[in-house]
Parts: C-alpha cells; structure tokens; sequence
C-alpha cells in the first residue's frame, strides 16, 4: 500500500462551509484517498480536528463526533511510548515543533510516502515520507 497521511488542516478545510477552493480541494483529496484505500491518519489529527471543529468552525459536538466515526474505516496510527521518543528526536534533528514531529512519526510509522499538510513545508522530506501542500 502506497499510503499517503493527512493532516489535521486538510480534515478542518473539508468541512468548512464558508466555501472558496480550499474546502473543495480538502474534500476531493479526501474522496480520492477514500477511494483509493490510501489514506491514514493518527489520533492525533483526530483529537485535533474535533477541537478546531467544535471551536472554530461552528460544528457541534455531534457533528464534530459524526466526521470522526466516518474515518473509522481508515487505518489510524496510535503512538506508543516509543513514537513518543522518536518524535522527541525528529524535533531536534528537524527543529520542528513537537506537534509536527509527533504527525510525521505517525506517518513514518503508517508507512506513508506523503503528508498532505499546508502547515509543513512543501516538499521537505523526512527521510522516505515527503510533505505535499494540497492546496499548490
């Protein structure tokens, strides 16, 4: 599996109901992953999402909650005390901010080639995992 990990402003744009591109470019790489049964995440992202979603865009809870039982079907990366430790040296190595570290472990360990993110920089690579801006 060529898995390709999505980051929490990717999750937030596809349910964004002020329209303008960014919402539908979110949605159709979402539609494109579902599809393709590429697409991963991490508790992370999801813990992330719920709260800008509820705070920021006006969602419910129940509507926040709703969004997240949908990607149940997507592999979730659960970090564990070692992804801890190598995000810890990610940070460091990258100076990256631990946020950032702790997504990019989940996707090293999701063996993903890409994260799709406009928050890290377009192209940076960490090690074999390359960070894609879905909104370029």
């Amino acid at each position: 599996m060529n898995a390709e990990f999505v980051d929490t402003n990717v999750l937030v744009y596809a349910n964004d109901r002020t329209g303008g591109e960014k919402p539908a470019m979110a949605s159709a790489l979402i539609m494109r992953l579902l599809e393709s049964g590429t697409g991963v995440l991490s508790l992370q992202v999801l813990s992330e999402f719920y709260s800008t979603a509820t705070r920021k865009l006006g969602i419910t809870s129940e509507q926040a909650e709703a969004v997240i039982a949908d990607f149940a079907i997507w592999p979730i990366h659960r970090p564990t005390h070692a992804s801890l430790l190598s995000a810890c040296r990610l940070c460091r190595r990258y100076r990256i901010s631990w946020w950032d570290a702790l997504l990019v472990q989940s996707a090293i360990e999701m063996e993903a080639s890409v994260i799709w993110s406009e928050d890290l920089k377009d192209g940076q690579r960490f090690g074999s995992v390359t960070v894609r801006n879905p909104f370029r």
